[in-house]
């Protein structure tokens, strides 16, 4: 049976990331495979398997939602001409790509984690790297890679509040597992920005270029920035709160980028401006027509939107019980569910924005429309991608549900493995956090289905609660550069559909070193702390 179970993690693998297939084809094959394994072989009843198909349906809803807020923020910025006054301002900032990565796709992508989270950074901010001048291929691999160290806290802490609530939800508890994340990422996080600028430098650089050279040159400014981040978020989770952690650590660390930055500090005296980009479009320096603050304006207010919603409790609770679109209980079970708190989702702040912008930069909605149904022509091929992704994903979650009493297929993997690998199970947890957010596409799901199991094995072998389950966290953030249904957002954003698989094979490297180095990290922290 355990090669059922495991069928939801390698067919994906297989299908996209050696065969090539697209996701819309790649992922119906998974999730009739599964569908046909859950009926013939998990014995799940029928009405079971037709609510978790109805449930996955539900649940990429709110997915196109914000990836139409996110597609609609790109387009209406580049017809009013912000792209270009938000290109010139980082040019003139610094017209070096590399540093340009750390500042958009890992600080920025980090502060929209932080009060948003379900996928939205790498929306956001893959397409601001493309009118950067990044190709495609590099500015969707790099957004997704970015977004990592920061989901470990990411949408003001719910990976802890949500995740760990049915194993201790105090307070106490997930500030003391939230202070456990930023020690292990003093050991593995902090070389996240090392490892995006690897990844721009040796996997998209042109060819004749000294790529050694290039990525060494900022070595010593990406582990200051790496060190600075992790000490930051060391303090917030020590003195403030885990859920504040995401928020305040990239919205810091931008003020002390942007300061090295302007002092030189740590930074080569060598610049250089275009060598991982296809594009041959001047970057425009001189006097622009509209201001960097009115460019900038509707990603000013989709963040504080975020922030207000997400910190303020009075409006939380009218976003979250007015225009509540969630179906609970499907086909009459209690634990099948689909949310969709319409006013809350990031994709209506996203569309706010979008038409604050316009309102803002040009006087006029003419343009909104005719945008809206664009953006939504280009959607078809990725609603099939995500509906057929979650719907795989649903039978494999629900598949508790079943006439053989067996638990549900990631539960079983999980005791499975735990029982083979207890003796070393410190350098297992980051990959079992990982394993789960690659199938659900979710940090906060995969730590609610395996957090009770990692603490379990914790107890059994005598090692931390709070450390194991720290290293869950990181492990489930790490799964989030190669969750499918992300993949395909972002990928979709930047017109890249039918091009999963490739990006699967550029960001697994990345997550399993995250992964590998919490392990490490952790193993250190249990024989010598």
């Amino acid at each position: 049976m355990i090669f059922v179970a495991f069928t939801a993690v390698i067919l994906p693998l297989i299908l996209m990331g050696i065969l090539n297939m697209p996701a819309t084809k790649g992922m119906s094959i998974s999730a009739a495979v599964v569908l046909i394994e859950g009926y013939f072989l998990w014995k799940m009843p029928p009405d079971a398997l037709l609510a978790s198909v109805l449930q996955g349906v539900h649940k990429a809803i709110p997915i196109l939602w914000i990836l139409f807020g996110a597609m609609m923020m790109l387009n209406t910025l580049q017809k009013s001409g912000a792209i270009d006054r938000i290109n010139a301002g980082f040019h003139n900032l610094s017209a070096d790509m590399r540093i340009q990565v750390i500042l958009v796709a890992y600080l920025f992508g980090g502060l929209i984690e932080g009060v948003s989270g379900f996928g939205t950074p790498a929306m956001v901010t893959a397409p601001l790297m493309i009118a950067l001048g990044f190709t495609p291929m590099a500015a969707v691999t790099l957004a997704l890679v970015a977004d990592s160290t920061a989901v470990s806290f990411g949408a003001v802490g719910t990976p802890l509040t949500v995740g760990l609530s049915n194993v201790n939800g105090q307070t106490s508890f997930l500030n003391a597992v939230g202070q456990k994340v930023t020690q292990l990422d003093l050991f593995a996080g902090i070389f996240m920005p090392l490892i995006l600028i690897f990844l721009l430098t040796y996997f998209f650089g042109k060819k004749g270029s000294n790529r050694f050279k290039d990525w060494l040159q900022l070595v010593p400014w990406t582990l200051f920035i790496g060190l600075v981040y992790s000490l930051i978020a060391l303090t917030m989770a020590t003195f403030v709160g885990y859920e504040f952690v995401s928020i305040l650590t990239p919205f810091c660390t931008i003020i002390v980028a942007i300061l090295t930055i302007k002092l030189k500090f740590l930074l080569p005296k060598a610049v250089i401006e275009q060598p991982w980009t296809t594009s041959t479009k001047e970057i425009k320096t001189g006097k622009q027509s509209m201001s960097l603050l009115k460019a900038w304006s509707p990603y000013i207010v989709v963040i504080l939107l975020l922030l207000a919603s997400r910190v303020s409790a009075p409006l939380k609770t009218f976003l979250t019980t007015n225009v509540n679109l969630s179906w609970k209980g499907i086909m009459g079970f209690s634990k099948i569910n689909s949310d969709w708190e319409f006013l809350y989702s990031p994709g209506t702040l996203l569309t706010i924005a979008v038409v604050a912008g316009l309102i803002i930069q040009t006087r006029s909605m003419k343009n909104f429309l005719p945008t809206a149904k664009e953006v939504v022509f280009s959607m078809k091929s990725t609603a099939i991608a995500l509906g057929v992704t979650l719907i795989m994903v649903q039978v494999f979650t629900n598949s508790a549900i079943n006439i053989k009493d067996l638990p549900s297929m990631p539960v079983y993997i999980a005791q499975f493995i735990s029982k083979y690998m207890s003796s070393v199970w410190i350098l297992i947890a980051p990959f079992l956090g990982e394993l789960g957010s690659f199938v659900t596409g979710s940090a906060t799901v995969s730590t609610l289905t395996f957090g009770q199991i990692q603490s379990d094995i914790a107890a059994n072998s005598g090692l931390s609660r709070q450390l194991v389950l720290a290293a869950q966290l990181i492990g489930a953030a790490a799964g989030n550069m190669i969750c499918v249904h992300n993949i395909v957002s972002v990928s979709s954003v930047v017109g890249m559909t039918g091009q999963e698989g490739n990006i699967l094979r550029k960001t697994i490297g990345p997550a399993m070193i995250y992964c590998l180095l919490a392990g490490l990290a952790g193993l250190a922290f249990s024989l010598f702390v």
